[in-house]
């Protein structure tokens, strides 16, 4: 095995959507995985044996090389190293008129929240009588009318969000990859990370999922790994002390770290619950940012995985940029996906592009 090595990440809110599992590798097949990132980057080659595991009925649990308990180690996956970037599929379009992106640059945020919710479309989102609080949001601060996912399903749009790419993955699997992420670049920047992960079992859990409980607001539910990306990266997952950063929601604290990731359970997230259940919970939950001292020159986006379609990629999803000074009801209609929202927080702190990243647009908010 030939090995290099990489580095770097902040905190975003989103909310996915289902869609159907890719992949060419069937459990058991084995194949060399090899591939070059860039300076810096340590690249892996070796022959592996590859388990890919298939997205959950919603509801179910899934139970891939058995049922994982708090603690214990997935039996199937496979250790990856940097795939081929998808690249949007539409031309940005310029934007015009009274909603004309400022041209000043993005501040550097104190603290960067992310929060993000599964599978629903914009349309099914903005102007829903099921989801009157985050309308009530877009009203009050700022919405991207034409933000988009990658591709389906949810798991590739996680790891493009924290490492500018999907890095060859196309479904809800286990994988450990050997690759630069934002966790990483937060690090190297001298700045801190958490990633707040409801019904998360602690202890550097690296299983599939975890049975459902209650932890903090919302409705108890279930734990999934493929919405955590953090622990997905080996530079994390490998270093207990890097990986005691992964902690569940009931501890949660907005100051505790410059970029914090936050990933509601499966019912609170809307993949297994409704719209209602994820209004709910960000209605209950979202003071706790904006209300305490730590959101002062802060910004907070909620966002989601995926949509319901495959418009550009992975559908059309509604995006939400929150600070205390945003323009009441500001809408920002240039192209933007989920590198986009990456390049604006490696701007905001001076990091370097990762991936795709380097070629989005910022997500221009009179922030």
């Amino acid at each position: 095995m030939h090995l290099r090595i990489l580095t770097p990440a902040i905190v975003l809110v989103l909310a996915a959507a289902t869609g159907a599992c890719g992949g060419s590798a069937s459990p058991g097949s084995t194949g060399r995985i090899s591939a070059t990132t860039g300076a810096g980057t340590i690249i892996p080659t070796a022959t592996l044996t590859i388990g890919i595991d298939a997205a959950p009925a919603p509801g179910s649990t899934p139970t891939p090389g058995g049922t994982p308990t708090p603690g214990s180690t997935p039996t199937q996956g496979a250790t990856l190293t940097p795939g081929p970037t998808s690249s949007p599929r539409v031309t940005p379009t310029a934007t015009t008129g009274p909603n004309r992106p400022p041209s000043a640059g993005v501040p550097a945020f104190s603290h960067v929240y992310v929060i993000i919710f599964e599978n629903k479309e914009y349309s099914s989102i903005v102007g829903s009588s099921s989801a009157p609080y985050i309308n009530s949001l877009v009203a009050r601060y700022g919405l991207s009318t034409s933000f988009y996912a990658e591709r389906h399903p949810s798991e590739p749009n996680y790891i493009a969000l924290t490492s500018g790419g999907t890095q060859g993955i196309t479904d809800d699997g286990v994988y450990n990859l050997a690759v630069n992420s934002l966790f990483d670049q937060v690090s190297a920047s001298g700045r801190t990370w958490h990633a707040y992960m409801q019904g998360y079992p602690g202890n550097c859990f690296t299983g599939y999922s975890s049975s459902a409980v209650a932890d903090g607001v919302g409705k108890p539910g279930v734990y999934a790994r493929k919405h955590d990306p953090a622990i997905s990266y080996t530079s994390i997952s490998g270093n207990s002390a890097r990986c005691a950063n992964i902690t569940n929601l009931a501890g949660f604290d907005p100051a505790a770290a410059n970029f914090e990731f936050i990933t509601p359970n499966m019912i609170n997230d809307m993949h297994d619950g409704t719209i209602a259940d994820g209004d709910n919970f960000l209605k209950a939950f979202l003071p706790k940012i904006t209300g305490s001292s730590a959101f002062t020159n802060s910004v907070v986006f909620v966002t989601f995985d995926e949509g319901t379609t495959n418009v550009n990629g992975g559908g059309h999803i509604a995006t939400i940029a929150i600070t205390p000074n945003m323009t009441a009801g500001y809408k920002a209609s240039g192209f933007y996906t989920h590198y986009s929202m990456l390049h604006t927080i490696e701007q905001a702190w001076g990091l370097p592009f990762l991936g795709s990243a380097s070629s989005a647009s910022s997500m221009a908010f009179p922030y």
